[in-house]
C-alpha cells in the first residue's frame, strides 16, 4: 500500500481521534469562564427579564451564593448576556459549579471558554473587479441597499485613508450601532464609513485577568495592524499611490468600497476568547450588519459545542452572510477549523504579483526568492560575501539552524549571510537574530512542510527567503565550498507571474472530518502578500524591536483570504439585495474556477502537483461571474436543521440551534448530503458499496425562460446518473429538483475528484463532485 493510500485507509481512526480530542473536557481547578447556552422560552413566569432568571440560575448552582439571599454574587459571576443570535450568558464557575448547571432547568449547554487565533491593492483587479465595476454596482445597488459588512478582529486604525467617507451619503436608517469611546478613540473617529466601533473583553479579563492599560488601548483603536488591514481588505476606499516601501505601488482598494465599516475588537494581546467573539456577533447582528468577517479560529468541536458555530446558525438566521478562515495549518490534511455549512470557509491563494529577490552564489548560481526589504543596510551585488549554515549534516532543523533567540554564535556570524531555515519562530525574528549576532543578511530557507511556497516579508536587513529546493542547494554549497560565499539582490514588484493563482501551502486543508458530506473549504481566494491599510501604532513586521511605521502593510495568511470574500458578498448583497446567506453562497462557489492563468488546473503550492477540492474546495472566487450566476442552490434554516438532524444529536442538544421553536426531526434527508450544498460529496460506508441518492433543488436567477444541460466528469470508481438531465424553467425564481445516483463499479483507495455542471449556454454552474470510498472499519 502506498503512502497516500495508507493516509485514508487510516482516515476512520483519525476522524474518531479528532473528535474525541475536541470532546475532551479541561482539567479540574480555579473557576473558568464557560457559556451557557439557555431555552429562552423556558424562562419560568417568575421573571419579567431573562438577566434575571440567568443570575438565578447562577445562584442555583453555586456552592457560595447558595447560603446567601443576595443576587448581587450571581450578577457578579455573569461575564456576558447573550439575547440576539444565541440565547444565555457566559459565567465563571468551577468544575462542580459547571456540572450542577448542565443539569438546571432551561440550559441547553455548557462550553468551556476557548482562545482563538487571528489566521494571520493588486487583489481588485486580479479579480476582475476594478473601480469601473465596482462604482457601477453600487450605482445601482444602493438605492435599494446600503451594505454593512463586520469585522471582528483586533480593531481600527480610523485616520488610514483606507476608511475615508469621501462620497458616501448618510448612515443607513437600518443602522442600530454606535461609536464606544476609550483611550485614543473618540465617537469623532467613526464617521459615514466607519458607521460602529466596539469593544468586547469581558471574558478575556475574566481569564487573564485586567488588560494592561498602560500598554493596550482599551478602546477599539488597533494597536496590532491586523483588524485594520482585514478591514480595509473588505472594505476599504480607494488610496492612490499606497505602498509598502514601494512595494506593490498603486491604488489600494477593498472588495466593495462603499461598504460601510463596523469594528468589533474581540482580540486583544492575549489572544481572542470565545465568549467576547461570541458576544460581538450577538451585537454585530443586533446593530444590523449584513455581512460578517471572522478572520480567526481554533481547534475544531462539534458543531453544537462550537460556540461561533452556535452563534453563526442564529446570525444566518437573520439574514448575514458569514465568511470565515479556514485557517493557516496546512498542508496538513484534516487540519480546517470553521467547519460549519452555514459559514464560507474561505482557503488562501496565491496572485499573479511577486516581489523577486535573488541570492547569487560565490559558483555563479542565481537562487530566486522573494523578499519586501527595503533598508539603509545594502550589499553590492558586484561583491561576494561569506555566508554561513549553522545547521548540521543531518536534514533535520535544529534551534541554531533555525535561528531561534539566543542560538547563533556572534563570533560565528558577524560580517557573514547567514542561511535559516524556517519554522518555529516568526520569518523576520529570525533576521533580528541574525542582525543582533553581526550577521548582514539572510537567506530563509524553506523546508519540507512549506516546500516551494514563498511568502515576503519587510526584513530588518537584506534577506531573501527561497523555496526547499533552493534552500537544499544553498546549504550544499556551503559544506562543498572551501569558502563559500553570496550576495543578496532585489528586484522590486514583478505582475504576470505564471502560473497564478495557486493555493497557498500554510491554507488548511480538508476533508472535513465532523461531517465528510460537506466540502470544505468551500473556495479559495487571494492569501499571500495582501497590500492593504496599517496601524500606526505596530511596525510592519509586528516585533516589538521593529521602530519602523508604515500606513500600509503586505501580510499572508487566510485572515486575508477571508475579508476578501466578505467584501465580494458585500457586492453581491448590494446588487441582489433579496439573495439569502446561502445563495450568495452559492454564486461565489458555483461559479468559482479550477484553471490558472496558463490554462492548466490550480496548483498546489505544498506539492507543485495539481490541488484538489480538499485543498481549493469549489475553485478561486470569479466576482463577476458571481453577480449573474444562473442558478443558485439555497438552503434555509429548516433545511440546515434537517442536516443537524443526521448529526446524531440528542433532542437537547439539537435545541442548541432550534432555541425557541418546537422543530423536531423530519428526517426528511436520508443523509447529510442531501443537505442542498452547492457541492457534492459522497461516501460510500459499505463494501460492496450500495448505491447512494442525493438530491439538490436549483433557484433559477438567471432570465425567466432558460433550458440547462447537465455535465458530469467520468470517475473510475463509479457510475453517475442525473436525473433529469435537463433542466427547463419558464419564469425567475422558480425551483427545479434534480437527483444524483451514484454505483460503485470499481471502489478507489483514494477519493476521486470531478464536477457536476448545468449549462444554459451562458451560464455554468458548477459543483464540485467527490467521491469517498471508506475502508471496513
Amino acid at each position: 500500500m502506498d503512502l497516500r493510500s495508507a493516509r485514508w485507509a487510516a482516515l476512520p481512526l483519525c476522524l474518531v481521534l479528532v473528535l474525541l480530542q475536541a470532546s475532551i473536557p479541561a482539567l479540574a481547578g480555579a473557576p473558568k469562564t464557560y457559556i451557557v447556552q439557555m431555552a429562552a422560552s423556558e424562562m419560568p413566569s417568575s421573571f419579567d427579564y431573562h438577566h434575571e432568571w440567568y443570575a438565578s440560575t447562577v445562584k442555583s448552582v453555586s456552592s457560595a451564593l447558595l447560603e446567601s439571599e443576595e443576587e448581587d454574587g450571581a450578577y457578579t459571576k455573569i461575564v456576558y448576556n447573550y439575547e440576539t443570535a444565541f440565547h444565555g450568558f457566559a459565567a465563571r464557575l468551577d468544575d462542580d459549579e459547571a456540572e450542577r448547571m448542565a443539569e438546571a432547568a432551561g440550559v441547553l449547554a455548557v462550553l468551556p471558554e476557548t482562545v482563538l487565533q487571528l489566521h494571520t491593492t493588486r487583489s481588485p483587479d486580479f479579480l476582475g473587479i476594478g473601480p469601473e465595476i465596482s462604482n457601477s454596482i453600487w450605482a445601482a445597488g444602493l438605492a435599494d441597499h446600503d451594505v454593512v459588512v463586520g469585522v471582528l478582529d483586533t480593531g481600527i486604525w480610523p485616520e488610514s485613508p483606507s476608511f475615508s467617507d469621501k462620497g458616501l451619503g448618510p448612515v443607513p436608517a437600518k443602522w442600530k450601532g454606535l461609536c464606544q469611546t476609550g483611550r485614543g478613540f473618540t465617537t469623532a473617529d467613526c464617521n459615514r464609513k466607519i458607521i460602529g466601533a466596539r469593544i468586547f473583553y469581558n471574558g478575556y479579563e475574566a481569564s487573564a485577568g485586567p488588560i494592561n492599560e498602560t500598554t493596550e488601548l482599551k478602546s477599539p483603536r488597533d494597536q496590532d495592524g491586523h483588524g485594520t488591514h482585514t478591514a480595509a481588505t473588505a472594505a476599504g476606499s480607494p488610496v492612490p499611490d499606497a505602498s509598502l516601501f514601494g512595494y506593490a505601488r498603486g491604488v489600494a482598494r477593498g472588495m466593495a468600497p462603499r461598504a460601510r465599516v463596523a469594528a468589533y475588537k474581540v482580540c486583544w494581546a492575549g489572544g481572542c476568547f470565545s465568549s467576547d467573539i461570541l458576544a460581538a456577533v450577538d451585537r454585530a447582528v443586533a446593530d444590523g450588519v449584513d455581512v460578517l468577517s471572522i478572520s480567526l479560529g481554533g481547534g475544531a468541536s462539534p458543531y453544537y459545542r462550537d460556540s461561533l458555530a452556535v452563534a453563526s446558525f442564529g446570525a444566518m438566521q437573520m439574514g448575514v452572510f458569514i465568511a470565515c478562515s479556514a485557517g493557516n495549518s496546512g498542508p496538513d490534511p484534516l487540519s480546517l477549523t470553521n467547519l460549519s455549512p452555514w459559514m464560507t470557509t474561505v482557503g488562501a491563494s496565491t496572485m499573479d504579483r511577486d516581489f523577486p529577490a535573488t541570492a547569487t552564489l560565490g559558483n555563479s548560481a542565481n537562487l530566486t526568492g522573494v523578499s519586501l526589504y527595503k533598508g539603509r543596510q545594502n550589499l553590492s551585488p558586484r561583491q561576494q560575501y561569506p555566508v554561513v549554515y549553522m545547521g548540521g549534516n543531518s536534514s533535520m532543523p535544529n534551534p541554531r539552524s533555525m535561528c531561534l533567540e539566543g542560538t547563533l554564535d556572534r563570533s560565528t556570524v558577524a560580517g557573514k549571510i547567514v542561511i535559516c531555515d524556517r519554522g518555529i519562530s516568526p520569518r523576520v525574528q529570525k533576521g533580528q537574530v541574525v542582525k543582533e549576532a553581526g550577521g548582514i543578511g539572510m537567506i530563509l530557507a524553506n523546508t519540507a512542510a512549506n516546500g516551494e511556497e514563498l511568502v515576503a516579508d519587510s526584513h530588518l536587513l537584506p534577506a531573501v527567503a527561497v523555496g526547499e529546493t533552493e534552500g537544499i542547494a544553498v546549504k550544499k554549497y556551503t559544506k562543498t565550498a572551501t569558502k563559500p560565499t553570496a550576495t543578496l539582490s532585489f528586484a522590486g514588484t514583478k505582475l504576470g507571474i505564471r502560473p497564478s493563482p495557486v493555493v497557498a501551502a500554510f491554507s488548511s486543508r480538508g476533508p472535513n472530518y465532523l461531517t465528510l458530506e460537506i466540502l470544505k473549504p468551500d473556495l479559495i481566494a487571494p492569501g499571500v502578500n495582501i497590500l492593504a491599510a496599517w496601524s500606526g501604532d505596530a511596525s510592519p513586521s509586528s516585533l516589538a524591536r521593529d521602530r519602523r511605521r508604515v500606513g500600509f502593510n503586505i501580510l499572508s495568511g487566510t485572515s486575508m483570504s477571508c475579508p476578501h470574500v466578505a467584501g465580494v458578498a458585500a457586492l453581491l448583497k448590494a446588487s441582489h439585495p433579496d439573495w439569502s446567506p446561502a445563495q450568495i453562497k452559492s454564486a461565489l462557489m458555483t461559479t468559482a474556477y479550477v484553471h490558472d492563468n496558463t490554462y492548466g488546473l490550480l496548483k498546489d503550492a505544498a506539492t507543485g502537483e495539481a490541488s484538489t477540492p480538499f485543498q481549493h474546495g469549489a475553485g478561486h472566487i470569479h466576482p463577476m461571474r458571481a453577480l449573474s450566476p444562473g442558478l443558485v442552490y439555497d438552503i434555509g434554516q429548516n433545511d440546515y436543521l434537517e442536516f443537524l438532524c443526521t448529526q446524531n444529536l440528542t433532542p437537547t442538544q439539537l435545541k442548541a440551534f432550534t432555541k425557541n421553536s418546537n422543530m423536531t426531526c423530519k428526517n426528511t434527508f436520508s443523509s447529510p448530503g442531501d443537505l442542498n450544498y452547492p457541492a457534492i460529496s459522497a461516501v460510500f460506508t459499505d463494501q460492496p458499496s450500495t448505491p447512494l441518492t442525493v438530491h439538490r433543488t436549483v433557484t433559477n436567477v438567471g432570465p425567466g425562460s432558460s433550458t440547462y444541460h447537465v455535465k458530469v466528469t467520468q470517475f473510475k470508481g463509479a457510475d453517475i446518473v442525473v436525473e433529469p438531465n435537463t433542466l427547463r424553467f419558464s419564469s425567475a425564481n422558480q425551483k427545479l429538483a434534480y437527483k444524483v445516483t451514484l454505483k460503485t463499479k470499481a471502489a478507489q483507495k483514494t477519493p476521486e475528484f470531478g464536477a457536476l455542471s448545468w449549462s444554459d449556454g451562458v451560464h455554468i454552474v458548477r459543483s464540485p463532485l467527490v467521491l469517498t470510498w471508506l475502508p471496513p472499519m
